[in-house]
């Protein structure tokens, strides 16, 4: 059987990339043992990868009141709820590492309500979920809910910022048909 292709539009080889952006998947590669396909995906688009890359490394990298396990909740919760394909899977296996759990994500991705996570988890996810899917409709009141259940301004912006950043890549993921890698099926299992 031959193996589906990981998108619907051209892939650049790695030799014809920007030494920045080929730099930056070999060093994913030597890191993960495999390149995740949205490094490829993105590459086709140099300026697009780099600005794309930076946000994604501004929320979700840093150090804040919000762990790098919750920010993968945030991205499995809403991902779910955009029928993202790749981004359930890709960022499932990375909550599965970070929560040191291999049901969590499962959890998440299917009924974040019910899964075993905090009161103050849920009421994250809750937010998140209203940025992701109706964004309009977010109040003054939002915000001070979400504040009393202990989230301070940076983070309510952060649990904000990242899904709808992630609202954006669930929609180039589908745009572009992206798949997950196998690799990202086992991992932390």
């Amino acid at each position: 059987m031959t193996e589906p292709a990981i998108c619907r539009f051209d892939i650049p080889s790695l030799g014809e990339l920007p030494d920045d952006i080929r730099g930056r998947i070999e060093a994913v590669q030597d890191k993960s043992g495999f390149v995740p396909n949205v490094f490829l995906v993105m590459a086709n688009r140099p300026d697009e990868f780099r600005a794309f890359f930076a946000h994604h490394d501004a929320l979700m990298e840093k150090q804040s009141g919000l762990s790098k396990a919750e920010r993968e909740m945030i991205v499995v919760a809403t991902s779910s709820a955009n029928s993202c394909h790749y981004c359930v899977i890709a960022h499932g296996a990375i909550l599965r590492i970070r929560a040191k759990n291999p049901l969590l994500a499962d959890q998440i991705a299917v009924n974040y309500l019910k899964a075993d996570i905090s009161e103050r988890q849920k009421t994250m996810l809750d937010f998140a979920m209203k940025v992701a899917l109706h964004s309009a409709q977010v109040t003054d009141e939002d915000i001070a809910a979400i504040g009393l259940a202990g989230f301070s301004q940076d983070d309510i912006w952060d649990i904000g910022a990242i899904a709808a950043f992630f609202a954006m890549s669930n929609r180039l993921a589908n745009l572009t048909s992206m798949r997950p890698n196998t690799e990202f099926y086992s991992l932390g299992r």
